[in-house]
C-alpha cells in the first residue's frame, strides 16, 4: 500500500528546508519574460507569463526525497492557467567542468534545458493535457519520452485551485514522481543521476508552493 505522500515526506533525515517566509535566498530565477515571485507568509507565489525555471541553489546528492505541496491557481488572474506544474531534479550541465547548472544561467526558454543531464516531469503540461517523465541525456533537441512515461488520463492532469502533495526520489537505480500518494511514475534508470539541482519549472502560469523539504532516504 502506497503511503499518502505528506506521511513519506517525513521518513528520512532533513537535509534542507524552505517555509518561504524568508524571502528568495535559496533559489535562482530564470525568467523568458519579467515575471513576478514572492516568498512572504509561508507560500512561495509565482506569476510566469512566459517560460520560467526557480532552481534550489543548494547540490543535492542522492540518495533522496524532495517534497512539496502545490496549487495550480485559476481565480480570474492575468496569468491564471491551469497547466505546467513541472520541475527538473538531479540535474547536471554537460558544457560545465563540474557540471554546474547554476554557473551558467539561461533565459527561462525551455529549449535552453535540453542539453541538460537530468529528470523531468512536465504535470499538466500543453494546456493540462499531458503528464510526462523524461530522462534528458545532455544533448541539445533530444527530450527522450518512453511511451509508458507519456500519461494523457484526465486523473492525471491538474486540477484546479486543490493543493497537491509532491515527492519526487533518486534512489539509486529507482527514480520516482508521485502525486498525491499515487506513483505516476518509476523509472529504472541502469546509469542514474546521483547528484545535481532540482528547479521548480512553469510557463504561462500562476502556481503556489508551500513547505519545500529535501531529505535523505538513508
Amino acid at each position: 500500500m502506497l503511503l499518502p505522500a505528506f506521511a513519506r515526506a517525513a521518513t528520512g533525515r532533513l537535509l534542507h528546508r524552505d517555509d518561504f517566509r524568508h524571502g528568495l535566498g535559496q533559489w535562482q530565477i530564470e525568467a523568458e519574460k519579467p515575471a513576478t515571485v514572492r516568498a512572504q507568509g509561508g507560500l512561495l507565489d509565482i506569476e510566469a507569463p512566459a517560460g520560467l525555471t526557480l532552481w534550489f541553489r543548494p547540490l543535492l546528492k542522492g540518495p533522496i526525497e524532495i517534497h512539496y505541496r502545490a496549487l495550480a491557481v485559476a481565480q480570474g488572474g492575468p496569468h491564471d492557467r491551469v497547466s505546467d506544474l513541472n520541475c527538473f531534479w538531479m540535474a547536471n550541465d554537460p558544457a560545465v567542468p563540474d557540471g554546474d547548472v547554476l554557473a551558467r544561467p539561461r533565459k527561462g526558454k525551455f529549449e535552453e534545458y535540453d542539453g541538460l543531464k537530468t529528470y523531468y516531469v512536465g504535470l499538466g503540461g500543453n494546456g493540462n493535457s499531458t503528464t510526462r517523465f523524461r530522462r534528458y541525456v545532455g544533448r541539445a533537441g533530444e527530450r527522450p519520452l518512453l511511451p509508458e512515461n507519456d500519461r494523457r488520463g484526465s486523473e492525471d492532469m491538474l486540477v484546479a485551485n486543490r493543493w497537491q502533495d509532491i515527492v519526487l526520489t533518486a534512489d539509486g537505480n529507482e527514480i520516482t514522481f508521485l502525486r498525491d500518494g499515487q506513483r505516476l511514475f518509476a523509472f529504472q534508470d541502469d546509469h542514474p543521476y546521483t547528484h545535481g539541482h532540482f528547479a521548480l519549472r512553469t510557463t504561462a502560469s500562476h502556481l503556489k508552493i508551500r513547505d519545500f523539504t529535501v531529505r535523505a532516504l538513508r
